[in-house]
């Protein structure tokens, strides 16, 4: 039966792009691609989700690509402004599901360094019966131990948790140790494949 629900929160319930800062830095939008996907690519964002410090991972940055020394420099100090808002329409499930007393879990790759900003800008965050944040773990999905500690953290068995996630490697990784997947893409097919608890 299943009983227990997981969201990540980047691009589910959270809308984060370096977009949403970078685009105030550079007036040209190719040079701004450019840096975000061969300098501050999503591999070296994914570092920090890992565990390592922001600082240390742009001062290598900085040593690859000494041209682009002043934007990597902004990028820690100006990512509160990379964070577009709530994703309204998942937050609703969220709190409907609160609600009805489902049990609310989030696992998710983030920053051990930016997560209690993240905590103070989105107050629903409070409402989860457990988060699991992989910076503080040094360990992201899909690496099976993530999902493993908040399994074992919060005594959820996989065959009774939905896991939900925008990454469809996230939800293989779900999957593959029994939990059920969804491959979230919007707010509202998200509450269709829901229907049963909503």
């Amino acid at each position: 039966m299943l009983k227990n629900i997981v969201f990540d929160l980047g691009a589910v319930l959270i809308d984060w792009n370096p977009r949403h800062f970078y685009r105030k830095v550079f007036a040209d939008e190719k040079e701004m691609e450019y840096f975000l996907t061969q300098v501050y690519s999503p591999s070296q964002n994914i570092r920090s989700d890992a565990g390592e410090p922001f600082e240390q991972v742009a001062a290598e940055l900085i040593r690859q690509f000494p041209e682009y020394e002043k934007q990597i420099a902004l990028y820690y100090a100006h990512w509160a402004e990379m964070l577009g808002g709530e994703v309204i329409g998942s937050v609703q499930i969220l709190r409907e599901l609160k609600a009805k007393k489902v049990p609310v879990f989030a696992l998710t790759n983030w920053s051990a360094q930016t997560f209690p900003t993240a905590r103070k800008l989105f107050p629903f965050l409070a409402e989860f019966d457990g988060i699991v944040v992989s910076g503080e773990e040094k360990c992201i999905k899909p690496d099976p131990q993530i999902y493993k500690i908040l399994l074992n953290r919060y005594h959820l068995q996989a065959s009774e948790t939905i896991f939900i996630d925008d990454n469809p490697a996230n939800v293989a990784g779900a999957v593959a140790l029994g939990m059920t997947g969804i491959h979230f893409t919007s707010p509202q097919a998200l509450r269709t494949q829901l229907s049963s608890f909503l």
